[in-house]
């Protein structure tokens, strides 16, 4: 069964993961997104203190219902399951989730590298790092 869902409660990885197993696949690879503490900017390391997600809602599922649905045709995959999480997120905690189930687990994480990366490029969902002398917003690729 494939899902996309915002949140603003903490994600539990295990959850989302073995709601995409179905039984006839061998592998499902789980992409766990987390607030690391340190960012390089402009070749400065920054501390970060936490982060801020903000999406448009709306806009955000459909777009991350469309990348599932591009993932399964382009990918020999079974199911995805996506989370991502909004509000203020500490340091540790994860931010987004994305489980990929298939026959095949070289198809599975094929699938889940691409899924991050549209979901960044794609995805109304923004992020702001927050730091002890400032804040600042990221965007899609550059918030690797």
């Amino acid at each position: 069964m494939d899902f996309w869902e915002l949140t603003t409660d903490r994600i539990k990885i295990n959850d989302v993961a073995r709601r995409v197993v179905p039984p006839e696949c061998g592998a499902t690879v789980t992409l766990d997104g987390y607030a690391r503490r340190f960012t390089t900017r402009d070749t400065k390391v920054i501390e970060t203190e936490y982060l801020v997600y903000e999406a448009y809602e709306e806009m955000a599922l459909k777009e991350m219902q469309k990348l599932v649905e591009r993932a399964k045709s382009a990918f020999a995959i079974a199911n995805v399951g996506i989370v991502h999480r909004t509000g203020r997120i500490e340091i540790g905690e994860t931010s987004v989730v994305i489980s990929v189930a298939a026959p095949h687990r070289k198809d599975a994480f094929a699938a889940c590298e691409w899924l991050i990366k549209e979901l960044k490029r794609t995805v109304p969902i923004w992020k702001k790092e927050v730091y002890a002398d400032g804040e600042a917003w990221s965007e899609g690729e550059a918030a690797e």
